[in-house]
């Protein structure tokens, strides 16, 4: 239904009046069935006139990253191509394994409008306000060992990076998996493994990227921030379709240099970009807290952490303040 959806809102792209019977000549059904598709995409959000003897119009499109709007868009090869657009989800994550486990293919895409019980790391809640930001979650399924992924988290930070610098904007990456602008989050990514022995099953990338949100609850109001915040007073809403096409153009970019490059080379691309270097940190690694200077990420993607003289490798956890 999504490919019908896109051809007949090519279709009706110029804006212009075009008759039932030319839509349905074109597209080889009849008119009934165009008038069933145009009653679907106006289920979704869009706005199309039809007048006697005219045809229809399209007049405008809803700010939500449908795959009817998506697909004229995407210049990847495989990232997105597959894809399950839910309005509402307990996880974007968990609804990704669930497909990943039936056979989803690499690349395969979850997204939801809202998500009841979206996840940050160490259990944390995601806020998942609905019309307003992106959460996404993509299968993958790398061929290498287990023990050669944690570099996956610092490549999709790394994609959200780029997009924020794309726009003008001046991100900061956080260890391992956030991406701050004025200090503030903007996005975090949850990395979930399935595995056997050596082999690697599936791998779930979720991410979420605060886009147009412009209120956040009381105790996330000094610590978030999203991109239309961070671009300044006034500053229009972005479309939150043309942006996740970018991101997910710039994610698969990242993979494929982890692919063909190593994990060595993201990790050496972080580390460019990283603003980290030097600080005193406090970082969470199980149950024990850490406390030292972040010295470097090493190329299998851990922290090092200096304390007292020793050098203290972290390759899981989460920096709780840095100075």
């Amino acid at each position: 239904m999504a490919t019908h959806d896109a051809a007949l809102l090519a279709a009706l792209g110029g804006g212009a009046w075009v008759s039932g019977a030319d839509l349905a000549r074109a597209r080889g059904i009849s008119r009934a069935a165009v008038s069933k598709q145009v009653a679907a995409l106006r289920r979704q959000g869009f706005t199309i006139e039809a007048a006697p003897r005219r045809g229809y119009r399209l007049v405008g499109a809803p700010d939500r990253p449908l795959p009817a709007l998506l697909q004229p868009l995407l210049q990847t090869r495989r990232f997105g191509r597959e894809l399950r657009a839910l309005e509402r989800v307990g996880s974007t994550n968990d609804e990704a394994a669930a497909w990943a486990r039936a056979g989803a293919p690499e690349g395969a895409l979850v997204l939801a409008e809202t998500q009841e019980h979206g996840r940050g790391r160490v259990g944390r809640r995601w806020h998942s306000p609905p019309g307003e930001n992106l959460y996404l979650s993509l299968v993958l399924r790398p061929p290498r060992p287990p023990h050669e992924l944690p570099p996956l988290t610092l490549a999709a930070g790394l994609a959200v990076f780029d997009v924020c610098a794309a726009r003008g904007l001046r991100p900061e990456l956080k260890w391992p998996n956030d991406v701050l602008l004025g200090g503030k989050k903007v996005a975090g990514v949850l990395t979930e493994m399935s595995s056997e022995a050596e082999r690697v099953l599936h791998v779930v990338i979720g991410l979420g990227l605060n886009v147009n949100g412009t209120k956040f609850p009381a105790e996330l109001r000094e610590r978030a921030t999203s991109l239309r915040l961070a671009s300044g007073p006034g500053a229009p809403p972005l479309g939150r379709a043309a942006l996740l096409c970018d991101l997910l153009l710039r994610l698969e970019a990242r993979y494929h240099e982890f692919l063909d490059r190593g994990p060595a080379a993201v990790v050496a691309a972080f580390r460019e970009r990283w603003a980290g270097r030097g600080r005193a940190v406090r970082v969470q690694a199980g149950d024990a807290v850490l406390r030292g200077v972040a010295q470097d990420v090493d190329d299998g993607g851990a922290l090092l952490v200096a304390r007292g003289g020793a050098i203290e490798r972290v390759l899981s956890g989460e920096v709780l303040r840095w100075d």
